[in-house]
């Protein structure tokens, strides 16, 4: 059976932004481009873009096209005879699983909160207490997050059902165009709201004196390079399953350009959403499920036609969270096609009946399973799960995708340079073989470590 194509180059680029767009440029960028002082860390911030997220996205759609398959079969094409390279596909479609047993529960709760919006019952005779008390009942009520979570994982199953071409790309391009409209509506009204001002300041003139003193600028460098590096959903093959779509004609440079470009938008609209309208309504922005689940439903409720409003971010949302559970899943789906040989269909409805079962303890670690708390006190299942896919897996699997393509004992580098310059556009640097074989891994590395220990100070 022939292996299935991407009908267009904008398919491709659209498809691999909206694996990488995802609730961390809506959800996480924003507080911690609060909590680290706001302009200057957004500069911080793309420079670490440039210098961690570009390579790293290069190799692995270099992996996935070389090696036209999923990332357990691709890597299996490519490694060294006798080598057990492979091992880290494995590792890498483990956390594809994990990722959507909690992501899945969340794309629950933005379908509730649009259909809470839309139908008037959150409104503007709401209070601080009432809204957070909203989310509060949400999560106790373990049958009506498990509904909505069926909901999430029913559309993404059902779209790649239909196929590559008709349902994952087809529909992902819409819902990206969509986002895309409807971030820049919400950004423009956002900022003309009155007391919009002091937020928008906030955002755009950078003030490295509070970057530097109000946290240390090695905690501030540290937390750019994260978020930089999170940001694009790297180390779980993800990426590389798109490349194995791609054609030869352009070079990966090029395109991974316009997707982190895309990416980066994304998120940069996000702040102009959140930090003027907090500002306007004096909402503090929060952080975690607080920003999106109490902060932003207290602007909302307060806004005139904050019913519209409110729907109409949420709906933003929903697509956002919807293209990153669409890819993951289509990553996924492929691995059992490719190395089993199953039907997109059977490895959909299976797939989606596994990943409905495992979501289920992120829904009960709130409510049923509470107690077990694996970060420490406060903390619950799906911070358990967000913490070994954000801080382990993704470092470590994109910390072994560049030795991969850095290293003869690996796929090697003039390998790597040859397919990822394969085509017309813009070409990977061949003079920076050091900094991508020794730097480059020492500060993923550098992130990894940072990261767990800030997690257990």
């Amino acid at each position: 059976m022939e292996r299935e194509k991407l009908s267009s180059r904008l398919g491709f680029i659209l498809l691999s932004a909206g694996c990488a767009i995802g609730l961390g440029n809506v959800w996480r960028f924003p507080y911690i481009t609060g909590r680290y002082g706001g302009a200057a860390f957004v500069l911080l911030y793309l420079l670490f873009l440039v210098l961690l997220g570009f390579p790293v996205m290069i190799m692995e759609f270099a992996i996935g096209r070389a090696g036209r398959m999923n990332i357990v079969g691709a890597i299996k094409r490519l490694e060294p005879e006798k080598s057990k390279w492979h091992a880290v596909g494995y590792v890498s479609i483990a956390g594809n699983y994990l990722l959507l047993m909690y992501y899945s529960v969340i794309t629950g709760w933005l379908i509730y909160y649009f259909f809470s919006f839309i139908s008037g019952s959150l409104n503007a005779s709401f209070t601080t207490a009432d809204v957070g008390s909203y989310f509060s009942s949400l999560t106790a009520n373990a049958p009506l997050q498990i509904g909505m979570t069926a909901v999430a994982l029913i559309l993404t199953a059902g779209i790649v059902i239909i196929g590559l071409k008709n349902g994952v790309e087809k529909i992902t391009k819409v819902m990206m165009v969509i986002l895309f409209l409807l971030m820049i509506i919400l950004a423009i009204h956002s900022c003309l709201l009155p007391g919009a001002g002091d937020g928008i300041r906030f955002y755009m003139r950078p003030d490295f004196g509070n970057l530097i003193h109000e946290y240390g600028f090695s905690e501030s460098v540290f937390a750019a390079m994260g978020q930089a590096f999170f940001t694009l959903s790297l180390g779980i093959g993800a990426m590389a399953i798109f490349g194995s779509y791609f054609d030869n004609k352009r070079t990966l440079g090029g395109e991974s350009v316009r997707i982190i470009c895309l990416d980066t938008t994304i998120a940069l609209l996000s702040g102009f959403i959140i930090f003027p309208a907090c500002s306007a309504f004096g909402v503090e922005a929060g952080s975690g499920p607080s920003l999106l689940f109490i902060s932003l439903p207290n602007v909302f409720t307060q806004m005139k036609a904050g019913g519209v409003w409110g729907a109409v971010f949420f709906l933003a949302m929903i697509f956002a969270a919807l293209s990153t559970l669409i890819a993951v899943f289509e990553n996924i789906c492929a691995y059992w096609m490719d190395m089993k040989g199953w039907p997109r269909k059977k490895a959909a409805i299976v797939n989606f009946a596994a990943i409905f079962i495992l979501a289920l303890p992120a829904v009960l670690g709130y409510n049923a399973l509470s107690m077990v708390q694996p970060l420490g006190a406060g903390s619950t299942i799906l911070d358990g799960e967000d913490f070994l896919v954000s801080n382990i897996i993704l470092p470590l699997g994109s910390l072994a995708f560049v030795i991969f393509c850095t290293h003869r004992y690996g796929w090697g580098w003039n390998k790597f340079i040859k397919e990822s310059n394969t085509g017309e556009g813009l070409k990977f640097p061949e003079r920076i073989r050091f900094y991508c074989a020794w730097i480059l891994p020492l500060i993923i590395i550098a992130v990894f470590v940072s990261a767990i220990i800030s997690v257990f100070a």
